[in-house]
């Protein structure tokens, strides 16, 4: 009898997919994506194998619509774990935990929980027709060879390097699964396939005259303006480096965004490297950098992936209709967020980790790389040196400050960093970039901080929390403070966008400007205020802030002033509160923040003397055993506990606007791509807590549109009174407010 991969629409299966022509399609799919990795050999054959369990006769009882569940993940890995030759267990393992996890995710090895590796092969083990074996031989010892080829001879990091092969293969098959699925479902409902991006070497001729035609817009005209054009040249020249991992260290108001992506499109020309993707810190907003990429590059070149639409559940079925927004990163130029960047690479589910096969050979630009968080720092780093040693990236670690991560200084884990400043030298650049003083405030309460604020025609206030942020909003409304703006994530994207817009305004026409804001504006967002004061946190977030303040070098240094301030009745986290704590320190010792010898010393006190346990406290490193007779990897639980934000985010659609109104209509017409509207809503997106969405649904305030065609992906707001133009979507008080009842 026939066997099939995929139901089509026909009684007399005319238009099915046969199995065995979605396996050779799935291998050759998946070799190809390999191939630039060097795990071609490795992700063809699970691709080949991946759907073997679909040989049991009982799943065409699944296709038929019968509700009924068939393990079709597992005989794959069961067969290539059975039949390994002597030695070459480890390679079956490999293999066996992609093929496992391309619906369900990355599983572990071992544990209590039934979906480990190991007691899903131990258990009973359906009979397959005979058919199947069409399918060998399995080469195991050409996949060894490009698994070895992926692995250092450092014992301490082989059983790393080997869990990310493993990682990049399950990437290859997921995304050719998916690929093939789509396909044929797409010929079957004459729907049209998400976009296909263009190459990024075939349009580096185009972009970099693009660039140079950009740059060649500003005038030399101010000394900022010079030196911005000599540290963009600077760095430039060094494009013919060898790949690998660099510092580009620039004070705030250097010109770093612009002089990275020069680099970047330089070393990818010099290189061959096939995609750039630019990173900024989680507690920021990318709006602005995706704003002025689109503006250099144009809008075809450029994908902006923050707020991440996905499934929440797996399974056959949601898989089967493949209407899912599983971003692939296929785009020449990704800005995103390092959440979405890291929180992918050390993900378990496929939806996440379907994009890894595109992140390998790209320039990688961290902006703001000292804020990668403490905890997951060391974990971070190893990831960073293994993509830069096995899969052909280049990584910029860019900070206004300096580098935090060299070997020399981090000892047990940092990067081999000697030599690989793209910058000219810091200390001058800090002398001559100099535009404002920090000055320590005391212990502030919010009546303290609004009366200084109202005191001044133009300042802002940064706090460590939204809640903070909006109670001093509040306040400030009630003294009636006028030109007071709140500027927040609870506000979506495009809404932000208009709120900046009108914060340049105010400051450009000298109108009264009195901004309220979380730490969001401290990357990736160009304001130029006349004073400004932080709560305690690192002297890292405090240098960022002082960024806000004189950017442009046109008032005098000092006037310009940015205090930091103790909110007695707002504590901060623990982390912020050590980091605070550490720059107190350092302030006691120096006179000036600023110097490069203060920012050294703070560095050595919350970095280079924090050990191991700060750095990884759970020993995320070593969650990845290999002894060269088997493995034990712990995928999932590493991926839930490398999170850069400590509670789950999840997405909600706020559709106040008619662009808005008019994607979630789409969502109803099958033919359109979920990706595609993904992509579009991303802008009208904002980030809760999982629970606070949850308590959204069971009232009644939001739910997920379109679900018999989309699935639980599109999660929109259907209460608009929670949404307020001032300060954005309030979900706390969720399960009581109705529409006709107000916040405030």
């Amino acid at each position: 009898m026939p066997f099939y991969a995929h139901s089509g629409t026909r009684a007399d299966r005319t238009d099915w997919q046969l199995l065995p022509d979605h396996l050779t399609a799935v291998e050759r799919l998946a070799g190809d994506r390999g191939a630039p990795l060097g795990l071609g050999i490795a992700s063809g054959l699970a691709g080949r194998l991946h759907d073997l369990g679909k040989y049991d006769p009982e799943f065409d009882k699944v296709l038929r619509g019968e509700n009924i569940r068939v393990d079709h993940s597992t005989a794959g890995g069961r067969v290539l774990i059975e039949r390994a030759p002597t030695g070459l267990a480890p390679v079956a393992q490999a293999l066996a935990y992609a093929i496992l996890g391309h619906h369900a995710g990355l599983p572990d090895k071992s544990g209590a929980e039934p979906g480990c590796l190991d007691q899903r092969i131990a258990r009973a083990a359906a009979p397959l027709d005979p058919d199947w074996e069409a399918h060998l031989p399995v080469d195991y010892r050409g996949v060894g060879g490009e698994l070895s080829a992926r692995m250092r001879r450092d014992p301490q990091k082989q059983g790393f390097d080997l869990s990310v092969a493993v990682r990049m293969l399950f990437s290859c098959l997921v995304d050719a699964d998916f690929r093939d699925t789509e396909a044929f479902y797409s010929s079957l409902e004459n729907r049209s396939p998400d976009r296909v991006w263009p190459s990024l070497q075939n349009q580096l001729p185009d972009l970099r005259a693009r660039f140079d035609a950009y740059m060649a817009g500003f005038t030399a005209s101010t000394d900022l303006n010079r030196l911005r054009t000599e540290i963009l040249d600077h760095v430039r020249a060094k494009a013919a480096l060898p790949a690998g991992v660099f510092t580009l260290s620039v004070p705030t108001g250097g010109g770093k965004t612009l002089a990275s992506l020069g680099f970047a499109l330089d070393h990818a020309a010099q290189h061959g490297h096939r995609r750039i993707i630019y990173a900024i810190p989680y507690t920021s907003i990318i709006d602005q950098t995706a704003a002025v990429f689109c503006n250099v590059l144009g809008d075809e070149m450029v994908l902006e992936h923050h707020s991440a639409i996905e499934t929440e559940k797996g399974g056959e079925a949601s898989r089967d209709k493949v209407r899912l927004a599983m971003e692939d990163w296929a785009a020449p130029v990704i800005v995103t967020t390092n959440v979405q960047l890291f929180e992918s690479l050390f993900a378990a589910r496929s939806s996440r980790c379907r994009k890894l096969h595109n992140i390998a050979g790209a320039v990688i630009v961290l902006d703001e790389a000292q804020c990668l968080p403490r905890k997951l720092l060391l974990p971070t780093l190893a990831m960073i040196e293994t993509l830069a040693v096995h899969y052909g990236c280049t990584v910029v670690l860019c900070t206004a400050t300096q580098p935090a991560f060299d070997s020399d200084n981090l000892k047990g884990g940092g990067l081999p960093l000697a030599g690989r400043e793209l910058a000219p030298d810091l200390g001058r650049l800090s002398e001559k970039l100099r535009r404002i003083q920090i000055l320590q405030g005391g212990p502030m309460d919010d009546p303290a901080l609004i009366a200084q604020l109202a005191a001044v025609p133009q300042g802002f206030v940064i706090v460590n929390s939204r809640k903070h942020a909006l109670d001093l909003y509040t306040a400030g409304q009630r003294t009636g403070i006028e030109g007071l703006v709140h500027l927040t994530t609870r506000q979506y994207p495009a809404h932000r966008r208009q709120i900046i817009a009108d914060i340049k305004e105010r400051l450009a026409n000298n109108a009264p400007c009195h901004l309220v804001a979380t730490s969001l504006i401290e990357a990736g967002v160009d304001l130029d205020f006349p004073c400004g004061w932080r709560a305690e946190a690192g002297l890292d977030s405090v240098i960022q802030a002082a960024g806000r303040v004189n950017r442009e070098g046109k008032r005098g240094l000092d006037s310009s002033v940015l205090t930091v301030f103790t909110a007695p009745d707002n504590s901060p986290p623990d982390e912020v509160k050590l980091l605070a704590k550490a720059m107190h320190s350092t302030a006691a010792r120096f006179g000036d923040l600023l110097v490069p010898e203060a920012i050294r010393d703070w560095f050595e006190a919350v970095y280079w003397q924090a050990g191991v346990k700060r750095l990884d406290p759970l020993g995320l490193r070593e969650k990845f055993q290999f002894d060269g007779i088997g493995t034990d990897f712990a995928f999932r639980e590493v991926a839930a506990a490398y999170r850069m934000v400590d509670s789950p985010m999840v997405p909600v659609i706020v559709a106040r606007e008619d662009a808005a109104q008019n994607l979630i209509e789409q969502l109803e017409h099958p033919w359109v791509p979920s990706g595609k509207l993904a992509r579009a809503l991303q802008i009208y997106t904002v980030q809760i807590p999982a629970k606070a969405r949850d308590t959204l649904r069971a009232n009644g305030k939001g739910s997920f549109h379109a679900p018999e065609l989309r699935g639980d992906q599109f999660f929109v707001l259907d209460e608009p009174s929670l949404y307020h133009g001032a300060f954005g979507l309030w979900w706390e008080q969720a399960d009581y407010l109705s529409a006709d009842q107000g916040v405030i």
